[in-house]
């Protein structure tokens, strides 16, 4: 004969409730103690210990630095550059970081303040180098009316994918767009170059 026992409470000798029930056939946590379920109780797949965490699909994974900053090299200037150039040529912002992965991403950040100061144009074009690949720019900033001393603020952002572990550099190059008189980094104004790198 198959015996049954239906309860909705067991006590123990104190008279403190150990288990109960809801009353639709789960049992309740509330009378847990903290800690008191160990991780080799746990159903959830993956390996359990101390560098794992527990995911809301009941699996243990492993932490990524994946969109961690990992170091930030910077460098800036306040010395001029004036040039009529049409060519490209340094303007005194150049910075080295050697990715610490190939999967790594570079985040490089150029700002700068620069002046226009011909009496024929206004324009002047900069780029941003990796060693001696182009990889941003920013053409033709100013005035096409002629004009003396035309202030321009500019800023350049690249998110790089180098895909290497040997040392880089970045640097910053500015040119005359019509060959007029232009200045980078114009008076004390400081140009600024960064470089972050973002765990891929």
């Amino acid at each position: 004969m198959t015996a049954i026992l239906k309860v909705d409470e067991i006590q123990d000798t104190g008279g403190n409730t150990i288990i109960s029930s809801d009353g639709a056939g789960n049992v309740t946590t509330s009378n847990l103690a903290d800690n008191s379920v160990s991780l080799a109780k746990l159903t959830a797949s993956g390996t359990k210990d101390a560098t794992t965490f527990l995911r809301g699909d009941n699996t243990f994974a492993t932490p990524t630095d994946n969109g961690k900053v990992l170091q930030v090299v910077s460098t800036s200037t306040t010395s001029a550059v004036v040039t009529t150039s049409t060519s490209f040529v340094d303007i005194n912002l150049s910075l080295n970081i050697t990715p610490s992965a190939t999967s790594s991403k570079i985040f490089v950040i150029y700002t700068g303040t620069n002046e226009t100061n011909g009496t024929t144009g206004q324009r002047l074009n900069l780029q941003m180098l990796r060693d001696a690949t182009e990889i941003a720019d920013s053409n033709v900033i100013g005035n096409i009316t002629p004009a003396n001393g035309v202030v321009t603020s500019a800023s350049i952002s690249k998110l790089d994918e180098p895909s290497t572990t040997s040392e880089i550099t970045y640097k910053m190059q500015g040119n005359s767009h019509d060959g007029t008189v232009v200045v980078f980094n114009l008076g004390s104004s400081t140009g600024t170059l960064t470089a972050f790198e973002i765990a891929g």
